[in-house]
């Protein structure tokens, strides 16, 4: 039994183990050689979130789906360098728009340097993903491309709010979808695909990716209120402070106030408030949401998905990576817990 990838993802096939840890080993290298540039500065700050670590999941899903077909076959290793150069670059556009001091337990490339240097960074892997996509023909530029446009709507929706007819719950899972979704959908398309698995096993694994990266992205909202900074590496209550309503205050704001409950009476002034410039504010709202039912509706919630995306599995042949596949679904519980 072998710890592999994020999580502690358990894998009790050798030859699994071994494949999957070799692409892994494959991808870090070349994401380190892939952002460098002849300009020293491009380099630390492109650098700078890869070697602060992270999960690696996309490139993960990239290899598990790789087992579907030929996990060896060209592509496999510089499909998942893509989508972990997509994702790195939308981070650093993510902590500018966020004004997040740290990521991945470092200081934010806009704290270190500005936001400026930030934003032109993530611009800068954005071109070496695309350069590497190359590589891979025009279907799977075509692919990267409309995952791309999902990526940036989503993100555009989530900036304009929803709309007065919007329910909000429906429109932050649009979001999520968008933002993370379909990147996570790629990741498990992109390792059938250059593999050459079949065709119905591919949209399978699409289908499942969309569903995970979803859960995921869940599971992050209740990471983001219930745990501190040194479980997560990000600075707690981001989104609480920034007052981008998130699944657990969605989940708060669908129930009616509890004028006999003071402490919901509270939170709900609390929510109404600009928590961004007062700490103590900011401090008091997230350790009572932290208490409140509806972070663990939002727990219950997040296993909802995790279960539906294991349910996509059922038809795919049984195999270790089908087991590894479904262990990730598993995690999702851990990680919420």
């Amino acid at each position: 039994m072998t710890v592999v990838g994020p999580f502690g993802l358990t894998v009790q096939d050798r030859d699994l183990t071994r494949d999957v840890q070799a692409g892994m080993d494959a991808v870090e290298h070349a994401l380190t050689e892939t952002v460098k540039s002849d300009v020293p500065l491009i380099t630390i700050t492109a650098s700078h979130l890869i070697q602060a670590g992270g999960k690696r999941f996309r490139p993960l899903l990239v290899m598990l789906a790789a087992q579907f077909g030929d996990p060896a076959a060209t592509g496999v290793v510089t499909s998942a360098v893509v989508v972990e150069l997509t994702h790195l670059a939308t981070l650093y556009h993510d902590d500018v728009m966020d004004e997040a001091p740290v990521r991945r337990g470092v200081p934010s490339a806009n704290t270190r340097w500005d936001n400026s240097v930030a934003i032109l960074t993530g611009d800068f892997l954005f071109s070496r993903a695309s350069q590497v996509l190359a590589e891979l023909g025009p279907e799977a530029v075509r692919i990267q491309a409309d995952a791309f446009e999902r990526l940036v709507t989503g993100q555009i929706l989530e900036t304009a709010g929803p709309r007065p007819e919007d329910d909000p719950l429906q429109h932050y899972l649009d979001v999520l979808a968008g933002k993370t979704g379909s990147l996570v959908a790629v990741s498990c398309r992109f390792g059938a695909l250059m593999a050459g698995a079949e065709s119905w096993i591919v949209d399978i694994l699409t289908q499942y990716g969309e569903k995970m990266g979803i859960a995921f992205q869940l599971a992050d909202d209740v990471l983001d209120i219930a745990s501190d900074a040194d479980e997560s590496g990000k600075t707690p209550g981001t989104d609480l402070r920034e007052g981008v309503p998130t699944l657990p205050v969605l989940l708060l704001q669908q129930t009616p106030v509890d004028p006999a409950d003071p402490s919901d009476v509270r939170l709900r002034e609390l929510l109404t408030l600009d928590l961004a410039g007062d700490d103590e504010l900011h401090a008091e709202a997230l350790g009572l949401l932290r208490r409140h039912p509806a972070l663990e509706r939002a727990h219950r919630e997040t296993l909802r998905y995790a279960e539906e995306a294991r349910a996509l599995l059922a038809p795919l042949p049984a195999c270790p990576a089908k087991d590894a596949l479904e262990g990730l679904c598993d995690m999702v519980a851990v990680r919420t817990v």
